[in-house]
């Protein structure tokens, strides 16, 4: 029942929104089911709250149109690749059962991305293997391991290893970045300025869309890094 086709996790709130809502939403209107896990609260954050992101967070999923979204409560900033640590990720992709893991950048400017992505890497390999043990509801788990872990360019400029076509979601993924008033741009606010929070930043973000769209000759796009080589069966599907 709790089977999703694509899981997505994100060190932050806001980090699938900025990053991959419009191959989100794309695959939910292709029939799959998506769901976004949340390792921390962004509760470090120098705008907003851990309560007010929850609160975004819920607005941006009604856009997305996700079929779940969850928060592992993990500590921002503090997070390691441990075992305790490992096993939560473990235990939500064993409860998800998802095809396809997407995590967060391979590098990027602020350190929780590389560490998360590293970590939801880690134990998507480990969530296959029998001999580890995780419950869930007072139930032994069975071992699931995803066919494939893709990471998505943060805000960092990594060379992408495949582009997906957005074009047409571009505007409603906007919508849902807008969603987390707290952390961009503001004139009223009286809370610290940050790297995301200048007056340009979604510009920025829209420029990078077009950076990758034209990459692949279309107009919108959001690139992703793979951990192994991708085979394909027809050359002719290739944009």
């Amino acid at each position: 029942m709790n089977k999703l086709d694509i899981l997505v996790f994100a060190a932050h709130p806001d980090d699938a929104e900025l990053s991959c809502s419009g191959t989100i939403m794309k695959h939910i209107d292709l029939g799959y089911k998506v769901g976004i896990v949340d390792l921390t609260q962004g509760e470090l954050g120098s705008r907003g709250n851990a309560d007010i992101r929850k609160q975004e967070s819920d607005a941006a999923s009604k856009i997305l149109g996700i079929h779940i979204r969850e928060n592992l409560g993990l500590h921002d900033g503090f997070f390691e690749i441990e075992e305790t640590q490992l096993k939560k990720v473990i235990t939500t992709i064993r409860k998800y059962q998802p095809e396809i893991v997407f995590a967060n950048a391979k590098q990027d400017r602020h350190p929780d991305h590389k560490r998360g992505g590293d970590l939801v890497s880690r134990a998507a390999f480990l969530s296959g293997l029998v001999k580890i043990e995780t419950n869930l509801d007072g139930k032994t788990q069975d071992k699931w391991r995803p066919k494939a872990v893709y990471r998505y360019v943060q805000e960092q400029y990594i060379e992408p290893d495949f582009v997906v076509d957005i074009s047409g979601y571009e505007q409603k993924k906007l919508e849902t970045i807008k969603a987390f008033k707290s952390q961009f741009y503001d004139p009223n606010s009286t809370e610290p300025l940050t790297p995301i929070s200048r007056a340009d930043y979604l510009d920025f973000v829209w420029a990078k869309m077009k950076l990758f769209g034209g990459q692949i000759n279309v107009d919108f796009g959001e690139g992703f890094t793979v951990e192994r080589t991708i085979g394909i069966d027809n050359v002719f599907n290739l944009k």
